[in-house]
């Protein structure tokens, strides 16, 4: 066992077999890797924990700065009980975000008639090739439009948009005039929406007509204008401007275009189009401060309320483009191809920041895994040639079910790289991904990481790591975990706990938008001087750190975070329901599903109607992704004599665990029967 730093009490070592099976880097797929092996990364990573300001200061020499940082590279104080939390990274700098993913790659890298996207829409009738050359022109005209609606720096703009170019125009137009971009996942409802933009305080909204997701029409037009009405029902309501862009689909097809009825409000409403039309393709980028806010993007909280987690300029694209450099082994020939959507922080830091600061060539994907048939993703792979690809285990479990077939119809030889994302993968789906689509010659890279993190904390590399199925691995550079017990004691060698980081890196969040409070409350104060991740964790005898799940009130169902208080919040809202309660249960496909006990009100009925409409109530308040898989009729619920639910019983109900272990402390133990005589049986 040989320490990565004389700061940190965890050993690691690369793997020996023959314990368990390992997996190496085929020999010679690698020859011109950034880390080529493991002693290297060792090296590296003693380096970022022992010299950070040589570290850094070395990845930040391929940037443009307007005006070098005058201080200390990282200041920081992660404990509660000496005051206020904060970090500041290379504080003092001066630069922009978008001219260094842009107008450096285009004007000092030469790079302009390069392919920045190869975009792919839901259909595949409707593709689309960028280059970064016309990328800096399209940014730069919606930059120009968005000031002419009077955006200045420090003013937030929400983005409501399919994966369609506008996208990425939108949200790097922001970043270069110094707005700040609040991006919401497209297929949240209008109350999320709402609830975002207000919280933001947001003055101007982008959105589309529509949008098809497979063979579904969605008008989000619609949504968007239902969550504008809400907005205008408070008086703090900001919002000036809604800007709509025609998605490709629409302005080709008359039929879908009639079909949407786009609402339309001429005192608020203005067509993307009429935005842009004789617009300059030229803009000064805004001079940023290193510590300047560059995007607000919300992520479930354990209270039900969603937290607008901020990320600010310098730090966040320092680590996003080392991220991405080094844990795809990005060279200048490669295609990329990350299927996530730009709404979640993996869009943000492995679709625009993370690529385009490395100058890549990405496959920019509107569309779903199986539409219009099992084969679509792996026919997107041949046909641009894919080398690093980038998924969710939901994806791989969902692909899993079609067998080999689907994918011994195309040409896959071009990966290289493969990774996961989401969530921890399964052993099995791990292997499928390795053997089936990969053919035994690729790694996988399964990384955990935050929206709160920025990027990659702990993750394999792809020349460097022995991979075991289902780890994490090891820290990324500038990150050092630990793993505690509850009562906050370091555990040392072989341990499992509460998954924490004991100093910050340069991408991590900075706050929670207008509540220090919640900021500190959240990550910080349970275990002082330790960012809390609220993953548990087990580490194993060679260092490799296994993520075991959340330890709060959350659920990561396919891989996007949802709060159970939340989705209780929307059921009890139903008149019928006395009171909810939601826990997590393991599915085949999206990995946790929502199982969720409703206790009735007197003389309410439990039915097949009742359960449709809830269903429907938490689609409407929240979105589909948060639809409960099942619904159970709970006479009571398992509480303690103080009146907590104990969720840790309903969990293994909802499992069908009989040893539930001491039950001492609840008021009616003749409930927990009641309630597993009227499980739902399909469940775990």
């Amino acid at each position: 066992m040989s320490p990565v730093s004389d700061s940190t009490n965890t050993a690691l070592s690369s793997p020996k077999e023959p314990e368990e099976k390992i997996y190496h880097p085929p020999d010679g797929i690698f020859t011109d890797a950034h880390v080529p092996d493991f002693d290297a990364y060792l090296a590296l990573y003693k380096k970022s924990i022992e010299e950070p300001e040589e570290f850094w200061g070395d990845v930040a020499q391929e940037f443009f700065w307007k005006k070098p940082p005058s201080g200390q590279m990282l200041q920081y104080n992660f404990d509660v009980t000496k005051g206020s939390v904060f970090i500041k990274f290379m504080d003092g700098a001066k630069t922009n975000i978008c001219y260094n993913v842009l107008d450096r790659n285009v004007h000092e890298r030469n790079l302009g008639d390069k392919v920045a996207y190869y975009w792919v829409g839901n259909s595949p009738d409707h593709h689309l090739t960028i280059t970064y050359n016309q990328l800096l022109r399209n940014v730069c005209r919606c930059a120009n439009a968005l000031k002419l609606l009077g955006v200045k720096k420090g003013d937030r703009v929400a983005i409501y948009l399919p994966m369609i170019p506008e996208l990425v125009y939108t949200m790097l137009a922001c970043a270069r005039i110094g707005a700040v971009h609040s991006i919401v996942f497209a297929g949240f409802s209008s109350e999320s929406l709402c609830e975002r933009i207000m919280d933001a305080q947001c003055n101007i909204l982008v959105t589309a007509d529509g949008v098809y997701r497979g063979d579904k029409l969605i008008n989000l037009k619609k949504i968007a204008s239902e969550a504008l009405d809400r907005c205008k029902e408070s008086s703090a309501s900001s919002v000036q401007k809604c800007v709509v862009v025609k998605h490709p689909a629409f302005i080709t097809s008359s039929d879908a275009s009639s079909s949407l009825q786009t609402p339309w409000d001429e005192l608020c409403d203005i067509w993307w189009d009429d935005l842009m039309d004789g617009v300059s393709d030229e803009c000064e980028p805004e001079w940023m401060d290193s510590e300047d806010p560059l995007f607000i993007l919300y992520t479930s909280g354990s209270t039900g309320k969603p937290k607008g987690v901020v990320h600010t300029v310098t730090g966040y694209m320092l680590y996003t483009s080392l991220t991405f450099k080094y844990v795809f082994d990005y060279h200048h020939d490669d295609v990329y191809w990350c299927t996530a959507d730009i709404g979640w922080i993996t869009g943000h830091s492995y679709i625009t920041y993370g690529p385009l600061a490395n100058g890549a060539t990405s496959v920019l994907f509107e569309g779903v895994p199986v539409h219009p048939h099992v084969g679509r993703l792996w026919e997107i792979i041949e046909k641009y040639g894919v080398s690093k690809f980038y998924t969710a285990p939901t994806a791989i479990r969902l692909l899993m079910k079609y067998g080999k077939e689907p994918l011994q119809r195309y040409d896959l030889s071009s990966l290289r790289v493969l990774g996961t994302v989401g969530e921890p993968i399964n052993p099995e789906a791990w292997l499928w991904y390795y053997d089936v689509v990969g053919q035994q010659r690729c790694p996988v890279i399964d990384t955990f990481w935050q929206t709160e993190t920025g990027g990659h904390v702990l993750t394999p590399l792809p020349a460097a790591t022995p991979l075991k199925p289902g780890s994490a691995t090891c820290p990324f550079f500038g990150v050092q975990p630990a793993i505690l017990n509850e009562h906050g004691e370091e555990l040392e060698g072989e341990a499992e706990g509460y998954l924490v980081f004991r100093q910050p890196w340069p991408g991590i969040m900075r706050g929670v938008f207008g509540n220090q409070e919640r900021f500190e409350s959240t990550y910080f104060r349970k275990f002082p001087g330790f960012y809390v991740t609220g993953d548990g964790c087990r580490r194993d005898k060679d260092g490799y750190y296994w993520i075991t799940g959340r330890i709060d009130d959350m659920l990561n169902v396919s891989g996007h975070l949802l709060s159970t208080a939340e989705v209780e919040s929307a059921l009890s809202e139903h008149p019928s329901v006395a009171e909810a309660a939601v826990v997590s249960c393991p599915h085949a496909v999206k990995g946790e599903c929502l199982y969720c006990f409703i206790t009735l009100k007197d003389q309410q009925e439990f039915n097949r109607t009742l359960m449709d409409e809830l269903k429907r109530k938490v689609r409407e308040k929240i979105g589909p992704i948060a639809t409960p898989d099942f619904i159970q009729n709970a006479p009571g619920l398992p509480k303690t004599r103080s009146g907590k639910i104990m969720r840790r019983v309903l969990r293994q109900i909802a499992r069908n665990e009989k040893e539930l272990g001491d039950l001492s402390t609840l008021a009616d133990p003749k409930v927990v029967e009641v309630l597993f005589s009227q499980r739902c049986e399909a469940a775990a």
